[in-house]
């Protein structure tokens, strides 16, 4: 009978991700592309002899991929002495310390000392060049670990020395494989609950590629199965636990199925209408659902292209620079500018003027209405083009009172067309006058 007592559902004891956590590399999930046979992680974790030297590492990838687990499975696997410091609480002072203790135990013991430097993002500059004596000389074998681009959080002496690896998000058969093992585990639940199928998707989904957040969900599951189940059967966890435990609505969202393209749908025709609670109600729907940011990043990119346009031109600027910044800092934080660019956009004129001229053009060259490109406009460069007649008559519209010259652009059985209309609203509104002008200069009326 499971009980509130049986080790695996103690309240008290020893949190479920910590427990799990494996101590070979052979045992981590997912990561495969950096654990290959020969490659460096697995190469160090192997090599007690020192016959690899002493590179260090630097591990960059989302929170719960496996960063610390890796650092210790190599110091465990090699032998060597493990030491783990934390950015945001260890100083300069700490650092030397273990500096010096490295060195001691190299040369009293022939000892190599592991380093596991956490977050190592939050460290100063000056931090980080207390470490360079340590990792120059071979006092230690730094493997750090961040969850934010070294390029711009990492001093350049300390990348040049050290070996950048990229890890990934864990699939979900990847959580998958971490949820089943901590299920049955002795050390993990040891089977005192039966976990629904339906509650295991969810904690996959709720996890976004997180093992220590999916363990976390699970054990507190387990905990609120434990406590109201009646009778002698084993506790059962179910959707609705797993909702309750994790404090937050878990959500009909399959990111292959109907759901997924019902609530991006939702969200660009929200955006388009210009209803920004709706906007932001689908954005947190898809973030809390695990949606890929860069997904959502990619459809704000082109919504603002495609619905705002020349409205509002700074509508893509911001879309970009809301892609890019999900792209460094990674979630959770990447939802702040995300948020920031959909409530830009729902609230930004709009137009799909300039969408719509592109397709009009498209349409007639499909249909086969090109034409030659008028002399004036051909390339005059080239050995012979101006005895063709190539460029002749061009005129230069910077020559020109106002910049722009009277001249045909358009090829003959084109002449006159007009494929962008601008709207009234925002920017377009000035840009329709502006043309108007543009073409009348330009057909010489």
């Amino acid at each position: 009978m499971a009980t509130m007592d049986q080790p695996g559902l103690r309240s008290g004891a020893t949190p479920l991700a910590v427990r799990m956590r494996p101590q070979r590399l052979e045992d981590i999930a997912g990561q495969k592309h950096l654990l290959t046979p020969g490659s460096p992680l697995v190469s160090l974790a192997s090599d007690r002899s020192g016959e690899q030297g002493s590179v260090s590492i630097i591990l960059w990838g989302p929170p719960g991929t496996g960063k610390t687990t890796l650092a210790k499975a190599i110091a465990h696997g090699s032998g060597r002495k493990f030491v783990e410091l934390s950015a945001v609480t260890a100083g300069v002072r700490d650092v030397r310390q273990v500096m010096e203790e490295a060195l001691s135990s190299r040369d009293l013991y022939g000892l190599t000392t592991v380093l596991f430097l956490d977050e190592i993002h939050r460290f100063s500059k000056a931090q980080q060049d207390a470490l360079l004596p340590g990792v120059e000389n071979g006092w230690v074998i730094l493997i750090a670990a961040t969850t934010e681009n070294p390029s711009f959080s990492v001093i350049s002496p300390l990348l040049s020395r050290s070996l950048l690896l990229t890890l990934e998000q864990l699939s979900e058969d990847d959580l998958g494989d971490v949820i089943d093992r901590a299920v049955t585990a002795p050390q993990g639940l040891n089977d005192a609950i039966v976990l629904d199928p339906e509650a295991r998707a969810a904690i996959i989904r709720l996890s976004s590629g997180d093992a220590r957040r999916a363990l976390t969900a699970l054990e507190a599951s387990a905990l609120v199965a434990s406590a109201s189940k009646e009778g002698d059967a084993k506790p059962v966890v179910t959707v609705e636990i797993v909702s309750s435990a994790v404090d937050r609505a878990l959500l009909r969202y399959d990111r292959n199925g109907d759901e997924h393209y019902d609530v991006i749908s939702a969200f660009i025709k929200s955006v388009r209408g210009s209803d920004v609670d709706a906007a932001l109600h689908y954005l947190a729907r898809m973030i809390e659902a695990g949606e890929d940011p860069r997904f959502i990043a990619r459809r704000v990119i082109i919504s603002a292209a495609e619905d705002i346009g020349m409205a509002d031109p700074q509508a893509l600027v911001i879309a970009m620079a809301a892609a890019d910044a999900v792209q460094l800092i990674g979630m959770p934080e990447g939802r702040i500018p995300l948020a920031e660019a959909v409530v830009y956009l729902a609230t930004a004129p709009k137009s799909n003027a300039a969408y719509m001229a592109l397709d009009a053009a498209i349409a007639d060259v499909r249909a086969g209405k090109i034409g030659r490109v008028p002399k004036p406009l051909r390339d005059a460069h080239y050995p012979g083009a101006k005895r063709l007649g190539h460029g002749k008559g061009y005129k230069y519209a910077h020559d020109s009172e106002f910049g722009v010259a009277e001249q045909q652009y358009l090829p003959d059985e084109l002449k006159g067309t007009e494929y962008y209309t601008p709207t009234n609203n925002g920017n377009e509104r000035d840009v329709a006058a502006r043309l108007e002008k543009l073409r009348a200069i330009i057909r010489g009326s």
